[in-house]
């Protein structure tokens, strides 16, 4: 039997590799504290929860969903952009749900990618965006991403020929895994530099209402013009703490909306409709819990930032987003820092090499951790003497 070359050349998901990591350490009777993975930690609220009963007795619920919803979470989706953005669209042709924003992200590539054509991503950046460029047979060109720079690319130094080769520009901001976060200007700038160059826009904002001091993100549709150019993905995993449930969305160009609703729909039967629901009462129903999760995360936050200062790494205090993203003394590697952390405490943190070579002396904590688990985290983290 062989192997498609693509596979082949696949490496670890990044997750994947932690999470087995963490199950031979507990195998082996170590007690693990992880500040590994961005699953927040906090239940669903209860209403929505209450909606996913009362749909699951529903026997219209209970067959084959479509793969571009119903009908009642487009308008969903357009209301609350309306609402979150005062940015109106147009349902179920300039909406699309999607099972987890990651399933799209991973698709959409296909939409836009023949063997040999660039994708524009950043580095350091979520490793997906690469890896559905390199499923559809296209090639990433990596965009330098740096603390002096605020973890955002610069534009003007991509050279003229990748710019006018390039088909996808990926952005994502807040921030996976810095915490960085961009203002209109900066979108201003990338919506001008694809049209300059006929490059699609992909966004992906999940991270959009988690966050702290008072910031509100914002979305790439407040900048005139990019509806021409862009698409942005989102997710009520993050918003509504609904990551178990699967369920994201991706709104914009209706041209590019409906390609990626023609490769879905060649792929998968769409999200089941109870969940469908859930989404749906998460937009119209109290949202009080978006302030209550926050509060939680920013006091996490907090903590989290205090303690890595206090044992000599450098942090930046995130405006937004569930990560801390902690700068190592020079000429420690992430890996070997992870490593020999997991090795000698029990506690997880992510290498930052593993999104890209500008994370390399980096490592990233999320806020996900309950509270009880985090203090005993961090009261091994200043313990430790392994550096």
């Amino acid at each position: 039997m062989k192997l498609a070359k693509r596979v082949e050349s696949l490496p670890p998901y990044l997750f994947a590799e932690i999470s087995k990591k963490i199950a031979a350490k507990r195998a082996a009777g170590v007690d693990i504290v992880t500040f590994g993975i961005g699953d927040p930690d906090l239940p669903t609220p209860q209403n929505i929860l209450a909606e996913l009963h009362r749909a699951s007795d529903d026997p219209a619920n209970h067959r084959y969903p479509e793969s571009e919803g119903l009908p009642e979470l487009g308008k969903a989706i357009a209301d609350w952009y309306d609402r979150r953005f005062e940015v109106k669209f147009t349902p179920m042709k300039e909406t699309l749900p999607l099972i987890g924003s990651k399933e799209g992200i991973a698709h959409v590539a296909l939409c836009f990618i023949d063997p040999g054509d660039i994708a524009l991503v950043p580095d350091p950046g979520y490793p997906v965006y690469e890896i559905g460029t390199m499923f559809a047979g296209g090639t990433s060109y990596k965009l330098d991403c740096t603390r002096e720079s605020g973890w955002k690319p610069n534009l003007d130094a991509i050279p003229e020929d990748v710019a006018r080769k390039a088909k996808i520009l990926w952005l994502n901001y807040p921030n996976n895994p810095t915490g960085a976060v961009a203002d209109i200007a900066f979108f201003e700038k990338a919506v001008a530099f694809a049209k300059k160059y006929d490059v699609a826009i992909l966004h992906d904002n999940p991270y959009c209402d988690v966050a702290f001091d008072g910031y509100k993100p914002v979305s790439i549709f407040q900048v005139p013009g990019a509806r021409d150019v862009a698409i942005e993905f989102n997710s009520w995993s993050k918003i509504y703490n609904m990551t178990g449930w699967r369920i994201g969305m991706v709104v914009g160009n209706e041209t590019m909306i409906d390609a990626l609703m023609r490769v879905k729909s060649n792929i998968d039967s769409g999200i089941p409709q109870a969940v469908q629901r859930m989404a749906i009462e998460a937009v119209y129903g109290p949202q009080e819990c978006i302030d209550e999760h926050n509060a939680i995360y920013q006091r996490r936050r907090d903590r989290i930032v205090e303690v890595l200062r206090r044992v000599g790494l450098e942090v930046d205090t995130p405006k937004a987003s569930l990560y801390v993203w902690a700068k190592l003394p020079a000429g420690v590697t992430s890996a070997d820092y992870a490593a020999r952390l997991i090795e000698d405490t029990g506690v997880v943190v992510t290498p930052g090499r593993g999104y890209g070579l500008n994370g390399e002396g980096y490592i990233r904590l999320s806020v996900t951790t309950p509270d009880d688990r985090l203090e005993e985290g961090m009261r091994r983290l200043e313990a430790w003497k392994g550096l």
